[in-house]
């Protein structure tokens, strides 16, 4: 029986990881390889790298580092979580492993803009031209003439976000006309937000730009922020009878316990900020009280 088993290979995951690792405890580390981490082309706003680093490179020094204590990532995707008497057995494509602990760093997956190419988004993204995260790289951004899809009280408070990086913002519904309740309609005016009714599509990359057919006819961003929402990747918790939210994100007390005993999680699957730093400092703070849960079952000796 292992220790712990971590679900998820992001920033939090992978810091829990180099942990318990360092704790000198028996862990499996399992990921199905979709951090969303993985998407960040370049991070500044992440301490310690003043010329930044993109997503890929920061998951794969830390991999590196725990790897250097003896973890060692599996790549695979996990089933089932079922709680037993003396821990949890978790499925793993048909194979069973048992654990004392649980951790899950799931995170969650971004709604892409409706009927945009694999090929164009991933292009978009290294470009700059398609962003998901305006407290990460609005910075980037200053100035720019940003367009934001979306529409309701999501799209509206992105929208307002974006405002405080430059004057040219302008909120696009993806399906029909806008759903703004007169509130909205009211603080997207004081902002200075224009509007356009959807539907929008035709996505395309047109003379360094980010382009799109709306209601108005082909416009051009030198950004663009879908505003639409994730998933949150708790199925397995919630299957396993953990609480959660009506978004799906997980309730978790201050030391990261869900509300089964030895099911903890950390990162963006748990509701709060949505950043590295956060997802890091979590899966620290759940890897500490996965140890002395432990170290209170018995005793932990070398």
């Amino acid at each position: 029986m292992d220790d712990c088993i971590i679900i998820g290979a992001g920033p939090a995951g992978l810091t829990a990881a180099i942990y318990l690792a360092r704790f000198h405890l028996d862990i499996r580390l399992f990921d199905c390889g979709t951090s969303r981490a993985a998407l960040i082309p370049q991070t500044h706003n992440h301490a310690g790298f003043p010329q930044g680093i993109s997503g890929t490179d920061l998951l794969a020094r830390m991999l590196e580092q725990a790897q250097r204590y003896g973890a060692a990532r599996e790549l695979a995707r996990v089933t089932a979580v079922q709680p037993e008497d003396d821990g949890f057995r978790v499925e793993v494509e048909g194979q069973r492993y048992r654990a004392r602990s649980v951790l899950l760093a799931t995170g969650v997956i971004n709604n892409r803009p409706p009927g945009m190419a694999d090929d164009l988004h991933a292009l978009a993204l290294s470009r700059g031209l398609l962003r998901y995260c305006p407290i990460c790289d609005g910075y980037e951004a200053t100035d720019q003439r940003i367009g934001v899809i979306g529409s309701g009280g999501h799209g509206m408070r992105e929208a307002i976000f974006l405002r405080g990086y430059s004057k040219d913002v302008t909120l696009i519904a993806p399906e029909a006309e806008h759903n703004l309740d007169s509130e909205c309609q009211a603080a997207l005016d004081a902002a200075g937000v224009a509007r356009i009714d959807g539907p929008c599509g035709g996505y395309g990359i047109e003379d360094g730009r980010i382009a799109l057919d709306t209601a108005r006819g082909r416009m051009t961003f030198d950004t663009m922020y879908p505003a639409l929402g994730s998933r949150i990747r708790s199925e397995l918790a919630i299957a396993a009878g953990a609480r959660g939210d009506d978004s799906g994100c997980l309730e978790v007390d201050d030391h990261q316990r869900t509300s089964i005993p030895g099911l903890f999680a950390a990162g963006d699957v748990v509701k709060g900020l949505d950043q590295i730093s956060h997802a890091m400092g979590e899966g620290g703070v759940a890897a500490t009280t996965i140890r002395n849960m432990l170290a209170e079952q018995r005793p932990l000796r070398r």
